[in-house]
Parts: structure tokens; C-alpha cells; sequence
């Protein structure tokens, strides 16, 4: 049974009020079932992909632990996922076990606090420095990898390309100039969907790897509050790059009311060329537009100067709050993650989109192209730059609602500049962190 076919029957249970429930409403927190199994609850956000991979995860653990079953509940994403997820923490309503970011946004869920720390667990042996690193605190480790790194960049559909004759851009003036192409010639140069507002913060976050490259101690002096983003003529460009292309008129006629699901849509069909977007989102396409997945390719966000390279994100983490109920269970299940057999699982049930953070694991053959065209940059030496949320704690809720709005016309780059640096500080400050 494939994923999509898994998800189908879920729903319908769900609208015949089967026992397994998708959604938060009433959800429960795990426990013991009626035959005595061991009842874990998994909070997952409402992405295709994601689902799939733990529906996968679960199905594969449970059919090595029978005594054990995992019940797949899923949230909102976005802002209203990281309230919800912060609001059961702090509640001690949580799932037994939930996927969520790394980095920044882990380090706002006060996890020495509220998370199980595995820190000392053997398991951890398997999992590579560099994804610990975003997952801990100086007093402990708290997820194990679920899915593959990520790029930020621009998904794009090669068969427009091919027939207008294009050109992968390194710059950003040739993307531009790509646009301008691509819009003459009847056809959307870039998709945007502001109704899954997070999805308007890739032009921003995509251009890291750019601000790095002129400013490389930009990070550490942005920690420090030596430097901001409405004051920094590198930094700013990101905010930039939204206004230019909504001013250009290059967005989709629907921009304001289009879905991550309407824009991964209208790439695969053929009706836009270019998506901002995380390279996670290719799993999506492949399961639902399998016929137009090989027109997919991806290529980093372009800057403006000589070097080109690629901002790159963690995968996801599965945590656990320190109050589950059934702590053994849970580390059985993050032990079962943390394996080659585990990649194997996610590799087939969604494909894989980057690398593991797993020793050992190994990409298929025969991934998709837009993942093919992902691999290169990592494998160049100096090709990579860490996402600003893994080198630094200081990330605003507000950014989405900023983006959206100034993607939308209705706030300059300025503007959402200079009101993110305030957004940012209000974080910083509740972290304690120095200098703020």
C-alpha cells in the first residue's frame, strides 16, 4: 500500500469517525490500549511528505514491536504549529513523541526543561555531529534526524527552460532576467503561496549563503547584536528580492490565496517556472505528479557577487517531552530512527531529497533530478552554508506574516526589515541572551 493510498484510507476513518484520528481536536496523549499494547502518540505537521515518513516509521517499528502502536496525529504548520506545540509543552499535554524543527526553533521550546534528554543514550552513537549540534544545549541532546537535509533555493520546471531556451541563473540579475523571459512568454516566472505563509520566507532564509559569502562572521556579530538586517546593505537583500519580483509582476495572478499544494501543482503542470522553496517539497511532487517529476530541477537561490552556493537546512527532529509516560518505548522508537534501516524506510515511502545525518546511509540510485542537481553542492567544497537558524538562536515568530507582506506590495523591504529586527529582539531578549 502506498502512502498515498495509506493517507486516503485515513481520512476516510476520520470521516467516519474511526478510532484513528489526523487531527488535534480531542486527540489523546498515548497510553494503554484495550489489549494491553503500549499506545504512543506522534504529533506530525500537516505536510504530505511528513506524514508519509512517519506513517512509514511507524508501520516499520510496530511490525518489529507488536506490544507496541503508534497512533499519527497531525498539527498545523507555521506559526500556529509552534504556538500549539509550545502551549502542550508547557501544559504537559504533549504527544509522546513529535516531529519538529531543529535549531532556532528548538531552542525556543526551553528544552532542558521540557524535552527528554538522550543524551547518554547508545543510539546516539549513529547520529552525525552535525545534526546534534542543532538539537542540543550545553545540558543535553534531545531528537533524533527524521528525513534528509534540506536546500533552500528555487525549484524550477526544466521543460520551460528547455523551450525557451534558458539558461540556469547564478546571479541574481540573470534570474531576473530569466523572469522577465519566462513571464513574455505567457507563463508565471514565480510561483508564491501566501496562504501557507511560512512558504514566503524562502527568499529570505535562500539567501544566507549570499549574505555569508561577503560577511562571513555575519552570524556571530547578528547573535551578538552588532549587526541587523534593515541595516546591513548584504543582509537586507533577501527583503529586497521579495519587493523586486512582486514589483516586476513576475507572481501568480493568485499569490494571496494560492496553498504550498497549489504551488508544487502549478510547478509540475507547467503553469510557473520558479518556486522558492525547501528541497524537501520534491518528495511531494514525485508522489503526486510522478508523469512531471523529471522536469523538476533545483538550483541555489543567485546573489550578487561571483561566488554561488547553497543555504542548507537540518532535517527535522523526532523529540519527546520530559513527561511521556512510556520513556522506554519512546527511546525504542528513536533507537529504531537512528538506523540504516530506518533511511531505507523513509527512501521508500517518500524518496530522498538530501543527504541522512545518519552514519551509513546511502541515497538511491535513482533519486529524483531535482535531488541529483541538490547533491553537487554539497559535495563542493565550500558549496554549503548553514541556514542563519543553526548558527545563531535568534529567529522571529513574525517573519511569515513580514514576508507575506512584503512580497505582497503592502510594506516595503525596509519596512519588514526594520520590523523584523524588533520582532527578533523581543526573542532574544526572552532567551537572555547578551548584548540584547
Amino acid at each position: 500500500m502506498n502512502a498515498l493510498t495509506k493517507r486516503r484510507k485515513l481520512m476516510a476513518a476520520l470521516v467516519t469517525g474511526a478510532a484513528l484520528s489526523l487531527t488535534i481536536a480531542g486527540c489523546s496523549t498515548g497510553g494503554a490500549s484495550a489489549d494491553g499494547k503500549v499506545e504512543l502518540s506522534l504529533l506530525v505537521d500537516n505536510t504530505d511528505a511528513n506524514i508519509a515518513t512517519v506513517e512509514a516509521l511507524a508501520e516499520a517499528f510496530t511490525a518489529q514491536n507488536p506490544d507496541i502502536e503508534i497512533d499519527v496525529q497531525t498539527r498545523p504548520g507555521g506559526e500556529e504549529g509552534d504556538n500549539l506545540i509550545k502551549t502542550r509543552l508547557a501544559t504537559g499535554e504533549m504527544t509522546d513523541l513529535f516531529w519538529y524543527n531543529s535549531g532556532s526553533l528548538m531552542q525556543a521550546l526551553n528544552p532542558d526543561q521540557t524535552l527528554l534528554n538522550i543524551a547518554d543514550e547508545s543510539f546516539m552513537d549513529t547520529v552525525t555531529s552535525t545534526f546534534i549540534d542543532g538539537v542540543s544545549t550545553p545540558n543535553g541532546v534531545y531528537a533524533v534526524p527524521a528525513g534528509t537535509g534540506m536546500g533552500g533555493g528555487i525549484l524550477y520546471n526544466e521543460a520551460i527552460y528547455a523551450e525557451l531556451g534558458l539558461e540556469v541563473p547564478v546571479t541574481w540579475d540573470e534570474f531576473m532576467d530569466n523572469n522577465e523571459a519566462i513571464s513574455n512568454a505567457g507563463y508565471d516566472a514565480v510561483i508564491q503561496t501566501y496562504t501557507d505563509a511560512w512558504t514566503s520566507q524562502l527568499f529570505v532564509l535562500g539567501d544566507f549563503y549570499n549574505v555569508l559569502a561577503e560577511e562571513p562572521n555575519w552570524a556571530n556579530d547578528y547573535t551578538a547584536n552588532k549587526v541587523n538586517y534593515a541595516d546591513d546593505d548584504v543582509a537586507i537583500r533577501g527583503f529586497e528580492r521579495l519587493q523586486e519580483v512582486y514589483e516586476a509582476g513576475y507572481l501568480n495572478e493568485d499569490f494571496a490565496s494560492s496553498t504550498l499544494d497549489d504551488g508544487l501543482r502549478m510547478l509540475a503542470q507547467g503553469e510557473g517556472a520558479h518556486y522558492p522553496m525547501l528541497s524537501f517539497a520534491v518528495s511531494t511532487i514525485v508522489e503526486l505528479y510522478p508523469d512531471q517529476a523529471d522536469d523538476i530541477g533545483f538550483f541555489a537561490q543567485p546573489g550578487d557577487g561571483p561566488s554561488n552556493g547553497l543555504t542548507t537546512w537540518l532535517a527535522n527532529g523526532i523529540y519527546a517531552p520530559a513527561d511521556t509516560e512510556h520513556p522506554d518505548e519512546v527511546k525504542s522508537f528513536m533507537a529504531f530512527i537512528a538506523t540504516v534501516e530506518a533511511c531505507d524506510v523513509q527512501s521508500d515511502a517518500v524518496g530522498a531529497t538530501g543527504p541522512y545525518f545518519i552514519e551509513g546511509c546511502v541515497l538511491p540510485d535513482d533519486v529524483p533530478n531535482a535531488t541529483a542537481d541538490l547533491l553537487p553542492y554539497f559535495e563542493t567544497e565550500g558549496g554549503t552554508a548553514a541556514a542563519l537558524e543553526f548558527l545563531s538562536p535568534v529567529k522571529g515568530p513574525s517573519l511569515p506574516q513580514i514576508t507575506v507582506e512584503v512580497g505582497s506590495g503592502i510594506r516595503s523591504a525596509a519596512e519588514g526589515a526594520s520590523l523584523y529586527d524588533q520582532d527578533v529582539t523581543k526573542q532574544a531578549q526572552q532567551l537572555g541572551l547578551e548584548g540584547w
